[in-house]
């Protein structure tokens, strides 16, 4: 089993989006995917190394104010 992240962002900036890529690596999320509902959210999937460290970087991201506004722990079956 494999374990992903899925977030879900109801404002995106693909440049603040793009610097964050480092800290992302760092908490162990490899982007899988990107896309775009209709003309706003946004949503992103990861895989994840490590469970512990992922919680970590989205409860920094919510302390700073760029959190996602969703997200969910999914293993693959």
């Amino acid at each position: 089993m494999t374990q992903q992240l899925l977030l879900r962002y109801d404002t995106f900036d693909p440049a603040a989006h793009d610097a964050g890529a480092e800290s992302r690596a760092a908490a162990g999320l490899t982007q899988l995917q990107l896309w775009r509902e209709g003309a706003g959210s946004h949503w992103a999937l990861f895989s994840l190394s490590d469970t512990a460290r992922a919680k970590a970087w989205l409860a920094t991201s919510g302390s700073l104010g760029q959190a996602p506004c969703e997200h969910h722990l999914l293993e693959t079956l």
